[in-house]
C-alpha cells in the first residue's frame, strides 16, 4: 500500500473529489499510519485543491469577461450595446439584478437606462443627483461603491424616492462602478442582490474591467449614431462626414485589434505594437516609476521628460496632449498602475485610440496583478512556514515543487528593516521573477533568491531602493534599509540558519549605527556578532566600567594604558616607549587598573573579557 503522501498526491493530479480525500484519510489511519501526520497531510491536499479551484473559477471569468467584450466589439447600435451590457455585468457576477444609469451633466443627475431583473416602473423611471444614494456617488466621484445592506449604510446621502424604488425591488446588496471614457463618467454600471450578499474585491475588480470596455463600446454606438444622424442632416458637408466616420471606423477598428490582444492572452508589448501600427507613432508604456514595461522602439528610453509626463497624467488621471508627447494613464481598482506614451500630439480620433489602448493594458495589468498576488501569498506564506518551522520538511518541499522553487539549489538570504511597502512589493515581484522567496517576518523583509553571492543580493536590494525612491518621488519618511546577508545555503535547515545569521548581521548594523549598509557575518568578524547579540554597553560597563569612571572623574589615560599595554603582548617597556612616559609611570597605572578591576583582573579568562570590552569601546565610539 503506498504511503498517504502519494496517494494524497495522486488525487491532486486526477482531479478526485473530495470524499476520495476522506477515504484516504480514514484508510491511512486504519492502515497504521501516524494520524497527525496524515491529518497535516489532509489539509494541505485540500489546501492545494481549493487553490486550483481558485484559480480554475478566474480563468472561468476571466473567459467569460473576453466572449463579452469581444461580443460588444461587434455591435454598433446602441440600444443593442446598452442590453448587452447588462445583460452580460448580470451573468458575469451571477447577481439577482443589473442596471445602467447615463449620466446628465446639465441637470447634474444620473438617470436610468436599461434593466434587467427590475419589475417596477418607479425604479426604471428614477433619477439619482449627483451625490445622492449609492449610484450619485459613483457618478460624482468617479470610485466604484459596494454595500452588502443598502438601507444601513450611512456612506451614502438616502433619499425618498430612491429609498422607496429600491425597498419595491427588495435590494439589499448593491455594487456600483463608473463608466469612464478618459477622465468624464458617462454612467454608472449595476449589480444587486435581494439578500445580503456581500461583493468582494475581485467582485469589483471585474465589474471595473468590464465598465471600462463597455464604456467604449457605449461611445463607439454613440458616435455611430452620430455620425449617421449628422450624414443625414448635412449631405452638403460629405467630405467632413466622410472624415469623421473614417475616424470613428478607424477607432472601432482599433478597439477591435485591442480586443483581439486581450482575447489571445497578449501582452503590453502586444499592445504596444498594435498601438504603433495603428497610429504610425512610436509608443512606450511605464509604469508608475517611470520604469520601462514595453515598447515598440528599443531606443526610446523613458528620460526626466517622460517620466514627468507620466507621473502628470498618473496624478490627474487625465490624458495629456504635448507637442513632443502624448500620455493616457493606466489606472484599474482605483490605482494608477501605469502610463501609455506616443512620440507626437493627436488628434481626437487618435486621442480615442490612444485611451483605448490603456483601457486595455489597465485590463491585462490587472488580470496579472490578480495572478501575481495570488503566487505572491503563496511565496510569502511557504516562506513564513518555513522559517517559523511550521510545516514538515515533506510538506514544504511539496509546496515549493508546486511554486517552482529547488530548496536544493544554493540560495542567499537577506534580512532588511525597516520595510517600505513600494520595496516589499519590488522584492516580492523580483523573488517571483527569479524562482525564489519573499515575506515579511517580526517587520522584518526576508528574501531568499538563487544566488551564492549574498552580497550582491543586498546591495542589489540597495539601488533598487535608492532607484524607487528618486523615481516615486517620495523621499520623506522613506529611509534606506539596513541589510544583513547570508549564505550561500541549502535546503530548509540552511535557510532558517541563513536567516538567523543574515538577521544578526542586521541587528549589529543596527547596533553600530551603520544604517543604510548591506554586510555579512565575515565582514563583521566577531565584533559585529556581539553587538548583533545584544547590551554592547551593558557587556562594556561590566568589564570595564571602574576604569572608565576613574579617567572621567581624574582626566586619566588608565584605558589607553591597559588598550596599550594588551596590544603589545604585556610587555612594559615596549608599552612605555608606545605611551611616551617612563615605565614606572606604566606600573603606577597598571596597579591603579588593578586597584579598580579587583585582584584577578590578571587572569587568563578575564584579560580575554577585557580585550573584547576594549574593542567593543572603540567600535562604539566610532
Amino acid at each position: 500500500m503506498n504511503g498517504p503522501g502519494e496517494r494524497y498526491l495522486a488525487l491532486l493530479a486526477s482531479d478526485a473529489a473530495p470524499s476520495d480525500y476522506e477515504q484516504v484519510l480514514q484508510e491511512s489511519v486504519d492502515a497504521g499510519f501516524d494520524r497527525p501526520r496524515v491529518e497535516r497531510l489532509h489539509r494541505l491536499a485540500l489546501q492545494a485543491r481549493g487553490v486550483r479551484e481558485v484559480g480554475r473559477r478566474r480563468e472561468s471569468e476571466l473567459a467569460a469577461l473576453f466572449e463579452t467584450v469581444a461580443d460588444l466589439a461587434a455591435l454598433k447600435d446602441l440600444d443593442d450595446v446598452l442590453e448587452a451590457i447588462v445583460r452580460r455585468a448580470r451573468a458575469l457576477l451571477a447577481c439577482d439584478v443589473s442596471y445602467l444609469s447615463l449620466n446628465d451633466d446639465e441637470r447634474g443627475e444620473t438617470y436610468m437606462r436599461i434593466t434587467q431583473g427590475i419589475h417596477t416602473e418607479a425604479f426604471r423611471n428614477v433619477r439619482l443627483g449627483f451625490g445622492e444614494g449609492l449610484g450619485g456617488l459613483v457618478a460624482q466621484t468617479a470610485r466604484p461603491y459596494a454595500t452588502a445592506d443598502y438601507f444601513h449604510d450611512e456612506r451614502f446621502q438616502h433619499t425618498r424616492t430612491i429609498d422607496g424604488a429600491v425597498g419595491a425591488e427588495e435590494l439589499t446588496a448593491i455594487l456600483g462602478v463608473p463608466l469612464l471614457l478618459g477622465r468624464a463618467v458617462i454612467g454608472v454600471l449595476y449589480a444587486a442582490n435581494h439578500d445580503p450578499r456581500p461583493f468582494g474585491r475581485e467582485d469589483v475588480d471585474l465589474l471595473t474591467s468590464f465598465a471600462g470596455h463597455a464604456a467604449v463600446a457605449i461611445d463607439n454606438a454613440r458616435r455611430t449614431r452620430e455620425s449617421a444622424d449628422a450624414l443625414a442632416d448635412l449631405r452638403n458637408t460629405g467630405e467632413l462626414l466622410r472624415r469623421a466616420a473614417e475616424g470613428s471606423q478607424r477607432a472601432a477598428d482599433a478597439h477591435d485589434r485591442l480586443a483581439q490582444v486581450v482575447l489571445q492572452g497578449g501582452g503590453l508589448a502586444d499592445v504596444a505594437g498594435e498601438l504603433q501600427q495603428v497610429l504610425g507613432l512610436a509608443v512606450l508604456v511605464v509604469d508608475a516609476h517611470g520604469t520601462t514595461l514595453a515598447s515598440s522602439d528599443a531606443d526610446w528610453e523613458p528620460g526626466p521628460d517622460e517620466t514627468d509626463a507620466a507621473a502628470r497624467a498618473l496624478a490627474d488621471n487625465a490624458t495629456q496632449i504635448q507637442e513632443e508627447r502624448s500620455v493616457a494613464p493606466v489606472w484599474a481598482g482605483g490605482a494608477p498602475l501605469a502610463a501609455v506614451l506616443v512620440r507626437g500630439p493627436v488628434d481626437d480620433v487618435n486621442r480615442r485610440i490612444l485611451e483605448r489602448a490603456a483601457t486595455t493594458a489597465a485590463l491585462i495589468m490587472a488580470v496579472q496583478r490578480n495572478v501575481a498576488e495570488a503566487d505572491s501569498r503563496r511565496r510569502g506564506d511557504l516562506l513564513t512556514d518555513l522559517l517559523l518551522d511550521r510545516a514538515g520538511a515533506g510538506a514544504i518541499a511539496a509546496r515549493a515543487g508546486v511554486l517552482g522553487v529547488d530548496l536544493s539549489r544554493p540560495y542567499a538570504v537577506a534580512v532588511a528593516a525597516p520595510v517600505d511597502p513600494v520595496i516589499e512589493q519590488w522584492a516580492r515581484d523580483h523573488a517571483a521573477g527569479v524562482g525564489g522567496l519573499c515575506a515579511e517576518v517580526a517587520d522584518r523583509l526576508v528574501l531568499v533568491l538563487p544566488d551564492q553571492d549574498p552580497l550582491r543580493v543586498g546591495e542589489q536590494l540597495l539601488e533598487r531602493a535608492a532607484h524607487l525612491a528618486t523615481s516615486s518621488r517620495r523621499t520623506v519618511g522613506r529611509a534606506r534599509p539596513t541589510v544583513g546577508v547570508a549564505g550561500p545555503v541549502h535546503g530548509p535547515e540552511g535557510v532558517r540558519s541563513g536567516f538567523d545569521e543574515a538577521g544578526s548581521c542586521l541587528e549589529a548594523l543596527l547596533a553600530l549605527g551603520r544604517r543604510g549598509e548591506v554586510t555579512d557575518a565575515a565582514s563583521l568578524g566577531f565584533v559585529g556578532l556581539l553587538l548583533g547579540g545584544g547590551a554592547p554597553t551593558g557587556f562594556v560597563r561590566r568589564h570595564l566600567g571602574p576604569v572608565l569612571d576613574y579617567d572621567e572623574r581624574r582626566r586619566t589615560s588608565l584605558v589607553q594604558t591597559l588598550q596599550t599595554w594588551l596590544a603589545e603582548d604585556r610587555h612594559l617597556g615596549r608599552t612605555a616607549q608606545t605611551l611616551h612616559v617612563h615605565p614606572n609611570t606604566v606600573t603606577q597605572r597598571l596597579e591603579r587598573v588593578g586597584q579598580l578591576l579587583g585582584g584577578t583582573w590578571q587572569a587568563p579568562d578575564r584579560l580575554l573579557e577585557l580585550q573584547l570590552a576594549l574593542r567593543l569601546q572603540a567600535a562604539l565610539r566610532s
